[in-house]
């Protein structure tokens, strides 16, 4: 079982897998609650996939933990796996979108780039994103980083005129919680 918190603070989602695999039709039931046995009542985990589920009004900066429970069940019996996390350690945001990269007229060693927080990510001004970018260039295997930043746009400094760059960028939690978003689509 894992879980994600890609819209901090509203929405959970989880996946999980089975192994080994079974060969029989199996259900899959899913709960989850604040807390440890004897606390609050589990809650179901709203399906959202054959092996997913997600679920909201969670707590934020709470130190006591959330816990989901997934069973798998079919005519030989029952299994169950579980999670426990506390909210900010599982935020990752989605990568962020729209990403624009452009040459800087009269500055052929730079380039501007633009981009936007992830849609998902519900309230960018109250709970920031920091960035991390990635680049290289056409015809060589070396890959660059810099970061982290906080603004949405950044120039490149040091690109090689006349060489096509690709560029990519990833999201994380302003207060380093979590782990970083997957990296964006390339621009060029």
């Amino acid at each position: 079982v894992e879980c994600w918190a890609i819209s901090y603070p509203q929405v959970v989602n989880c996946s999980w897998d089975l192994s080994p695999e079974p060969l029989l039709d199996t259900d899959f039931m899913a709960t989850y609650r604040h807390g440890m046995p004897g606390g609050m009542e589990p809650s179901e985990c709203i399906r959202t996939g054959p092996r997913s589920c997600s679920f909201g009004n969670m707590q934020m900066f709470s130190l006591t933990p959330y816990v989901v429970n997934v069973t798998a069940v079919n005519p030989l019996g029952a299994a169950s796996g579980h999670q426990l996390f506390l909210l900010e350690n599982i935020i990752k945001p989605d990568p962020p979108e729209d990403l624009r990269v452009s040459p800087i007229p009269g500055e052929t060693t730079k380039l501007l780039l633009e981009w936007r927080p992830p849609g998902s990510w519900p309230f960018p001004n109250y709970f920031p994103l920091k960035y991390h970018i990635r680049y290289s260039w056409e015809e060589s295997s070396v890959t660059k980083m810099v970061g982290p930043f906080e603004q949405t746009s950044f120039i490149l400094t040091g690109a090689r005129a006349g060489i096509r760059h690709h560029v990519q960028v990833a999201a994380k939690d302003i207060m380093d919680s979590g782990e970083f978003s997957a990296w964006s689509l390339v621009a060029s």
